[in-house]
Parts: structure tokens; sequence; C-alpha cells
């Protein structure tokens, strides 16, 4: 395979438009307003990372779109489909069986996480913060279906207090915790060449974020280990807002802020996706190499992606109010230089689709 990724066709001859599998190495920046065609897009991109790449993806799918990315279409070329249905692919769910169910372990989480969850203040709830720094080193059953019983019944009043905390603000009735069993981070850690984490199952935003937040905490934890991971959100805005409301809302948008300043280097690579500019921290924008760009009709969203993408062209960026379903312009290091796309086909079969209209 070669390191040129082909994607689809040049908008203005019809000629092969490529972009340069090396340069995923930078944050990547992918919007487009709703209909625009990003998610299927999206797929398409991903699809070639995959064939020509052995960057291992991490994929936070909040409407299950890209949970079907190792089953190959009947209309895929044999090659390509034979080749992408060798790939290591996991998808993890939400209410999933076996070695598909996505979980998480509370007790393994980072402190200042399970503080989120548990909607805590390190410096106004100091001593219930104190007490659960405890916890990991106190705790030995592994089991997160005992913790409460084992808070009630400790010596320290504080550790009543957070069982208190677990039972009224519902967090062990969460259809996520492991229970001591293998979770997602697990299944991260074992490298498969994709990892799709399904968060459109859950019930609550909480549930979805805190998931995140997980998978997240783990890669950045292990970033000395510089493995290198092509980490994709999509709906970035969901986790990463500007105006993040909730304790768990903001230590994943400041985790993910985190990442974006300092993962370069330790091969976390961040590809965000979402409508608008103006609905991501823009401390995440800012860090970001590469921009694809989709239909986009507002003219303020396209004068700050002009500002922050100075390498992407204006003429070609006025272009994008007139931009057909499918059709994209990618900019910055992994296009050899800015370039109109009409996007090709997907090779897996999609997943979300939009509710249809019944006709009488």
């Amino acid at each position: 395979m070669s390191a040129e990724m082909p994607i689809g066709t040049l908008l203005d001859s019809s000629d092969p438009a490529y972009l340069r599998a090396l340069k995923f190495n930078r944050h990547t920046f992918w919007c487009g307003q709703s209909g625009s065609g990003k998610t299927y897009a999206l797929g398409v991109v991903l699809e070639q990372v995959m064939l020509h790449t052995r960057l291992p993806l991490v994929i936070l799918d909040p409407n299950s779109d890209f949970v079907h990315l190792d089953t190959p279409q009947d209309s895929a070329p044999e090659d390509a489909a034979a080749q992408l249905s060798s790939r290591d692919v996991r998808v993890l769910r939400p209410g999933g069986e076996g070695d598909d169910q996505l979980r998480v372990r509370f007790v393994d989480m980072d402190i200042r996480s399970r503080a989120a969850v548990l909607q805590l203040d390190p410096v106004l709830d100091a001593e219930e913060y104190n007490a659960m720094l405890q916890i990991r080193s106190e705790y030995t059953f592994g089991d997160d279906r005992r913790l409460a019983e084992w808070l009630e019944n400790h010596e320290n009043p504080m550790m009543h207090r957070l069982a208190l905390r677990l039972h009224n603000l519902g967090v062990l009735d969460w259809d996520l915790w492991a229970w001591g069993r293998h979770d997602v981070t697990d299944v991260v850690n074992e490298v498969p060449d994709a990892t799709v984490i399904d968060l459109g199952g859950f019930d609550s935003a909480a549930q979805l974020q805190t998931t995140a937040l997980a998978v997240l905490d783990q890669l950045w934890a292990q970033r000395h280990e510089r493995t290198g991971r092509l980490v994709v959100i999509d709906e970035a805005h969901n986790l990463a807002a500007p105006d993040a409301d909730t304790p768990l809302a903001r230590a994943l948008t400041e985790r993910i802020v985190q990442i974006a300043a300092e993962g370069r280097k330790y091969g976390i690579w961040l590809l965000l996706s979402t409508q608008r500019p103006s609905k991501l921290h823009p401390n995440v924008i800012s860090q970001c190499d590469n921009l694809a760009l989709m239909k986009m009709s507002s003219t303020r969203d396209l004068d700050e992606l002009g500002q922050i993408f100075g390498f992407a062209p204006s003429e070609l960026l006025e272009r994008a109010p007139k931009f057909q379903q499918g059709q994209a312009l990618f900019a910055g290091g992994f296009a050899a230089e800015p370039q109109l796309v009409q996007m090709g086909a997907r090779m897996t079969r999609e997943g979300g689709s939009d509710v249809p209209i019944g006709i009488r």
C-alpha cells in the first residue's frame, strides 16, 4: 500500500484526490453543517487509514455511525474488502454481550475523574475528596458492586458520605460499570487496528462523558509509551464544548484541551468532527494543523476558520457555501496542496441513519 490514500476525485478536474497518510500525526479539524455528508466522508478516510497504515484508531462514536467499520459492503472492491475484513476491529456497545460490552471500572478511574462523576470539588468538598484519595489504596475487592457497602461500613464518616453521594446521584445504577470485569481500557490497551466505542446507547450524557473520559485518561496516563494512536471524536462539541457546565463536562473538556496542546509529542493525535467551529473549545481548534471543511453556509464561521487556518486559501473557503453533499476542502499537512474533493464511496456499512418519513 502507498502512503498516498485515495479519497475521491478533485472537484475541478476529476483527477484522483489523495491524502498523505503520514501526516495524520497532527491534529485534524473536520467541520461541516448538518446534511453536508460529514460523517459519511469521515468514514471514507478512516477506511483508507485502516488500509494504508498501521495507525491504531480509537473512535468515540456518539451516534453509532461507525459500528459497522468491520463489515465491508458487497460493492467494495474485492481486494480492499478482504483487507478490511482482516483488520482487528473491536466494537464496544452499551448492553453488548461478552467481549463486546462497553464497560468502565469506577475504582480504576483517575481520581479527578471520579470526583467529577460524584460532583466533588477538591476545595469546597475537601474532606470527602480527601477520603476518596484513600479508596484506591484501601479498597482491595476490585468489584464496583461492593464499593458502596464497603464505604458504608468504613470507620471514616467521610466514607459514609461518599456512599450517600453514590446512592443519591444514582451512579451505581448506571448501565456502565464493569463490576470488576474486563473494561474498555483493557481493549484499548490491546491496541487493535480500530476500537469503536459506541456511545450512542447510553441513557444520559453523564454516562457518555464518563466513558469518554475514562478512555482519554487512560491514553494520557500511558502517553510516555508513545504508542501512536489516532483518536477520532465525532460530534466533538458534545465532549469539548467551550461552555461546559457540569464537573464531568468540564473534566472531559480539560482533558481534550490537554491532549490537543501536548498529545502530539506523545503520539496521541486527535481528529475532531463537528458542525461549527464555535461549538468546540477554541483551545482545541487552535492546535489543529489539518483542516477538512464540508458545506458551511455561515460567513461568520468561515471567517473564523480563515483566521485559524491561514494555510486554507480564502478563495477556496469562499466556495464552501455552495458545496454539494460529499464535497470538501482539504488543507494542511495531510494534503499536498489545498484541494477541493468530491468524496468517494464508502467500502464498509454505514451505522446511524436518518429517521425516514412514511409515504401515504
